[in-house]
């Protein structure tokens, strides 16, 4: 099963790379995207704050805002992961219950 990264998983690779300092080809390839991907996030992250970019280095800096950003981050992948589980042991709960006392045909229609 392939995972999907949405906008928040993204931003947190992003910042994650950035935290050890890093040049844009290293954010690219660690972080895991395209450079026209990187580009769009990298204006976003940029002006949220997230991030600053050092000229004479040419290097992606984390901001106390960025930190910030991560720590929440962790915090809520922490609280997902712990939800997704919940709902997969509430569904498999939910599947033993009908097991145990499957619904007639003619009482389906009558649950709709």
């Amino acid at each position: 099963m392939v995972n999907y990264r949405d906008r928040l998983d993204i931003i947190a690779d992003i910042l994650n790379v950035v935290s050890r300092e890093a040049k844009k080809t290293q954010i690219m390839y660690q972080a895991n995207l395209s450079y026209k991907v990187l580009q769009r996030y990298l204006t976003e992250i940029i002006d949220a704050a997230l991030i600053t970019f050092q000229d004479a280095n040419q290097i992606y800096l984390l901001t106390g805002k960025g930190h910030q950003y991560l720590n929440a981050y962790k915090e809520y992948a922490r609280c997902s992961k712990s939800m997704e589980k919940r709902l997969t042991d509430f569904t498999t709960k939910r599947k033993v219950l009908e097991n145990l006392c499957p619904a007639k045909p003619s009482e389906l229609q009558y649950a709709k």
